[in-house]
């Protein structure tokens, strides 16, 4: 009964050596999405600037790409695809912030965040679209935040924690509008197109500061951050056969925070 009931889960979302590009792939999100795919049985092609030495498996590829770049993004993609053939899955989760004050903000720190949170999605979305064909069914995953949706809480933060600031929101934001976009542009080639919002997710490797963390989860009715590895599950479902009748839908997991 249960070698039956797990035929039955790797049936019904269908990740079995299927084909997944994922952007910021040695990130703290990035590394919990590879592992959780390769774990699936899928064949992950993973694109960061800076490789991870993490993980070895014969279904992980990587390509070194800062996403931003648009030539080196379209010649990047072609040597995927001239490996590949097919891609089944594009997952955008290359993403950077700042964190000085609003006033104090760059014109190379807005173009920094725009370039990374928004144009790599496009240039992504692009050269998949280009290279898809309409007779099998894709999706697109774009990682956007809470912060798409409300705006930070500024008496959860003290003077030297890490502030959300008002270009990752805004950006976060544009993300949100290019998936409702896309889903219906791409669909000429059967793709879907969704995105997911998390919220604060709490980081072991470089710790958030603890009066933060105390602050942060007062706010939040589940009084805690997230785990990466309750974010990847609603990646597994966006891409999987299980969720082929969502599209340009925005899933928030953030705990409750965004319904007060």
């Amino acid at each position: 009964m249960k070698k039956n009931s797990q035929n039955y889960l790797y049936n019904f979302f269908g990740l079995r050596n299927k084909k997944v590009i994922i952007s910021g792939s040695s990130g703290q999100l990035g590394k919990s999405l590879v592992k959780t795919f390769l774990n699936c049985g899928s064949i992950v092609i993973g694109l960061d600037i800076k490789k991870s030495n993490k993980y070895k498996d014969k279904n992980l590829h990587y390509y070194n790409l800062d996403t931003s770049n648009y030539h080196q993004n379209s010649l990047i993609f072609e040597k995927i695809y001239k490996k590949f053939k097919v891609i089944d899955c594009l997952i955008n989760n290359a993403g950077v912030a700042v964190f000085n004050p609003f006033t104090k903000r760059t014109e190379e720190e807005l173009d920094f965040v725009t370039n990374i949170n928004l144009k790599s999605y496009f240039y992504c979305i692009k050269n998949f679209y280009k290279r898809s064909n309409k007779t099998k069914p894709k999706s697109i995953i774009n990682v956007s935040s809470i912060y798409s949706l409300i705006s930070p809480d500024p008496r959860i933060y003290g003077k030297n924690d890490r502030k959300s600031s008002e270009i990752y929101g805004a950006t976060k934001a544009g993300v949100n509008q290019l998936t409702r976009y896309f889903a219906i542009h791409l669909s000429d080639k059967n793709i879907r197109v969704n995105s997911i919002s998390p919220g604060g997710i709490y980081n072991p490797l470089n710790p958030q500061n603890k009066t933060f963390i105390k602050k942060y989860s007062n706010r939040n009715p589940m009084n805690r951050m997230a785990n990466t590895s309750e974010i990847v599950g609603a990646a597994v479902y966006l891409a999987s056969d299980a969720s082929s009748y969502t599209n340009g839908h925005n899933l928030v997991i953030d705990g409750g925070m965004s319904a007060w």
